[in-house]
């Protein structure tokens, strides 16, 4: 049973997905004129303009990018970095900076769509989502698709890989069998339970996450925004300032690793096969990290105060050019600039830990905190997705239990072995991809007719 769910899984979130979300994002980019390339410069002036004023538990646009952004900026944005360059060579980076174009533009519609068919909760507050868009524009017809994108984001929401990995990295950076044995609470907890050590300090890794998400979540959409809205621009300039040092200590392999990027791009001497190869691995890396396409975006903008569709279109697709365009291509440049790729069997958070280190005095924990940071903010972020998702389901009031259940699956989450748990996830998560991938391109002319009413002005 296990190995027949992550066979469906592998095959469903394999090129069938990469394919919907590359080449549906690639038909939207030219169907409504290129908006990424032709009206970045008006995306930029949005977040400087005065944003509609936020009543009580609203926020404005520019906190909603600040929580989109704080979910979709994670370690994919580092690990995932080292694992497309280890595939596809410094080539790949170029082909994850085409797919953030297109990712882009795939956020500048759901943009546009929520904040035009979201909804009104029970309590007033404005709520939106692929599931409401589904509803008010295609109508009862559709209404299939609209709750198989809300079961699917109960699911695929779930933060089972960062809530893991996170204390995975952490065991490896912070503990040594030394060190466990010599920790009295640690030893004390395991002579009780049973458990070794490193099952006894990823328990209290699991703890403590769930503890620090449940004092954010709990405080709701405002709270979540509010310490995004602080954590995601001090978090990037930090990881900026170390990749610059770096950068600096290198700064006379600097033009190389950048001019292997744009050569290794187009490299035919391999053929073909291996130019769409290197294309395919940095686009899909791409793709998982920015989460266009997949709906998680039409959840947060359509719980913003913006009111006019283009305007929150034109900040939420200032999304992908953060983290798919910026982190990574400062993870890229840090990594091509001293990364050890040689080895084999090394993961990709193994590789930025080890360059970062070596680069940087006490780097490897310094990478470390910034990496708690992405990890911890997705979390805030993923589970109000999720209980957005509820709500539409099951109502506001039920959908309390959610918040509950999401904050107590990180401790499980943190200890026990991956398995079959991730396919499920990777599963639901695609399952929320096709709903919304389907609503955007059957609502393009909408799109398209707002933006040419909105720049003929």
């Amino acid at each position: 049973m296990a190995g027949s769910i992550t066979a469906i899984a592998d095959t469903i979130c394999g090129y069938p997905l990469f394919f919907l979300l590359i080449g549906g994002g690639l038909f939207l980019f030219f169907y409504t004129g290129m908006v990424p390339l032709r009206y970045f410069r008006h995306a930029l002036a949005e977040l400087r303009r005065k944003q509609q004023a936020a009543g009580r538990d609203e926020i404005s646009s520019v906190q909603a990018l600040a929580s989109v952004v704080a979910a979709t900026v994670g370690m994919g944005n580092i690990a995932g970095v080292a694992i497309a360059i280890v595939m596809g060579g410094p080539g790949a980076i170029f082909w994850m900076w085409v797919s953030a174009i297109v990712g882009m533009s795939t956020k500048y519609y759901e943009g546009v769509l929520t904040t035009r068919y979201r909804s009104t909760g029970s309590d007033g507050r404005p709520v939106g989502g692929t599931m409401h868009i589904i509803d008010k524009a295609l109508g009862p017809r559709w209404h299939w698709m609209a709750v198989t994108f809300a079961v699917a984001g109960l699911f695929g929401t779930l933060c089972i890989m960062n809530a893991n990995q996170l204390t995975e990295a952490l065991t490896a950076t912070f503990t040594t069998p030394e060190g466990l044995a010599s920790s009295r609470a640690i030893t004390s907890v395991a002579a009780l339970s049973g458990l070794s050590h490193v099952a006894v300090f990823r328990l209290m890794c699991g703890i403590t996450i769930a503890a620090i998400v449940a004092a954010v979540v709990l405080g709701g959409i405002r709270r979540i925004a509010s310490v995004a809205t602080w954590l995601v621009p001090g978090m990037v300039a930090i990881y900026f300032l170390m990749v610059l040092y770096i950068i600096v200590t290198h700064i006379t392999e600097v033009p190389a690793a950048i001019g292997s990027i744009f050569t290794e791009a187009f490299n035919f001497r391999a053929g073909i096969g291996a130019l769409a190869g290197i294309a395919l691995i940095g686009a899909r890396r791409a793709a998982l990290v920015n989460d266009a396409g997949v709906g998680t975006a039409t959840i947060m903008h359509g719980s913003s105060a913006g009111k006019e569709p283009v305007r929150e279109g034109l900040i939420a697709m200032l999304g992908p050019s953060i983290d798919s365009g910026l982190v990574c291509t400062l993870t890229a440049l840090a990594l091509l600039l001293c990364g050890d790729f040689s080895g084999e069997g090394v993961k990709g958070l193994e590789i930025a830990t080890r360059a970062f280190g070596e680069a940087i005095p006490m780097g490897q924990y310094l990478l470390m905190a910034v990496v708690l940071c992405f990890a911890m903010s997705s979390m805030f972020s993923y589970s109000f997705y999720g209980t957005r998702c509820a709500a539409y389901l099951v109502g506001e009031r039920r959908a309390r239990h959610y918040t509950v259940i999401f904050i107590l699956t990180l401790v499980v989450f943190a200890v026990i072995p991956l398995g079959v748990a991730v396919s499920l996830c990777d599963l639901f998560y695609a399952l929320m991809a096709f709903p919304t991938m389907i609503t955007l391109i059957l609502l393009r002319r909408h799109v398209r007719t707002a933006t040419r009413t909105h720049f003929g002005k």
